[in-house]
């Protein structure tokens, strides 16, 4: 078995979508729209074959939890880039770009080399070697 994607509701999915084409290198699917629903997703793809839907829809409220103080519910999710090197050479291109870090580059106690971040809808993300 396998996980065959994970969702995020967001409300700008545009923004959402361009960050992870721009950063992880992401492909995009075509954009699926429900005016009766006012529903509206990406389906975006990794190189891996892991798939990530961002969805928006007027009636979800916005996710009032703090991103930084752990909750039930998803934690994060974490892309692997490869090596240390690439870690912290896109952990360093996305905070000049105002992206917000959270934590590292670093190893963790559980072995993994990773930094984190937040994306444009404030989701957790790791970034591991």
């Amino acid at each position: 078995m396998k996980i065959e994607h994970i969702a995020i509701w967001a409300q700008d999915i545009e923004s959402l979508k361009e960050f992870y084409v721009r950063y992880f290198e992401a492909s995009v699917g075509r954009k699926y729209q429900n005016a009766e629903k006012g529903f509206e997703s990406y389906f975006l793809h990794f190189d891996s074959g892991a798939r990530l839907e961002i969805m928006r829809m007027e009636s979800v409220s916005r996710n009032t939890n703090d991103p930084l103080m752990p909750h039930t519910g998803l934690a994060h999710f974490a892309i692997s880039v490869g090596s240390k090197s690439q870690v912290d050479k896109l952990t360093k291109r996305l905070k000049a770009d105002g992206v917000r870090v959270v934590d590292g580059p670093r190893v963790t106690g559980d072995g993994y080399y990773e930094s984190v971040i937040l994306d444009t809808e404030g989701n957790r993300l790791e970034i591991t070697a």
